[in-house]
């Protein structure tokens, strides 16, 4: 199991975990980003930050620091 921020361009992982406390943990979740969710990276910035994703059906950005708190398997 790792984070969010260390999955490669491509490959689709699922939530396992979301770490952290307070407004960030909670602005994650209010994101769609919740236990068991499938996330695919669609591709990162060329600076690589920040991370495109797609779950849920949508596309939304993330930052790396903010994919750190966010356990994948």
């Amino acid at each position: 199991m790792g984070t969010l921020k260390d999955v490669k361009v491509g490959d689709t992982v699922t939530v396992k975990k979301i770490e952290g406390v307070g407004p960030t943990r909670r602005r994650i979740m209010d994101m769609g980003v919740t236990k068991g969710t499938r996330v695919m990276v669609r591709k990162v910035a060329p600076l690589g930050d920040p991370m495109e994703l797609n779950l849920r059906g949508f596309e939304m950005s993330i930052r790396k620091a903010d994919a750190g708190l966010i356990l994948v398997e």
